[in-house]
């Protein structure tokens, strides 16, 4: 059964050719790989180099890659030692994580899309975000992003507005 956890070196041929799949449905790859993993993934494919960049996102919970940046929970969604998707919670909202980003970004590999795994693992990071003190969080997606709204609704997302091409949901994570 797929579940949420830590980043980890196991993960490291699976997660490799989750980046090809993404990379072949866009090139820029940014939806499973986040922004500002450049440096990152030029070394990905050595053991040292995919090490170092794990070890850069489970540091992230206390040091953010980015002084503008909120600390951040980032988790793997596997199945086995097969990498599935990723989900990250920030821990706090910034202005612009307010406006535009939430609380929650997860991405799904395009083998493993409309298949549930993002319904769930949105579900899981709930109470994760509960334990964090975040009572109501925020999730966006783009207004042209079907699968990602009804990811969200189907979580209890309540639909607050849409600022440009974002639409704005919050999900309470507990009673």
């Amino acid at each position: 059964m797929p579940q949420l956890t830590a980043p980890d070196v196991r993960f490291h041929a699976s997660f490799l050719d989750a980046v090809r799949e993404f990379t072949e449905a866009d090139p820029d790859a940014s939806a499973l790989i986040g922004e500002g993993t450049g440096p990152y993934a030029r070394t990905w494919g050595e053991p040292e180099g995919f090490t170092a960049f794990v070890d850069m996102l489970c540091a992230e919970t206390e040091r953010p890659r980015r002084p503008d940046w909120v600390p951040m929970t980032n988790l793997w969604y596997v199945q086995g030692d097969i990498f599935l998707g990723r989900l990250s919670i920030r821990h706090r909202l910034s202005p612009f994580l307010l406006e535009l980003g939430g609380h929650i970004g997860y991405a799904v590999r395009p083998s493993a899309r409309r298949q549930g795994h993002a319904t769930a693992m949105l579900r899981e990071a709930l109470p994760l975000c509960r334990q964090l003190g975040i009572e109501r969080a925020l999730v966006t997606c783009d207004s042209t992003n079907t699968a990602s709204r009804k990811v969200i609704e189907a979580n209890g997302g309540e639909f607050e507005d849409r600022r440009g091409v974002k639409l704005r949901y919050w999900i309470r994570t507990g009673n």
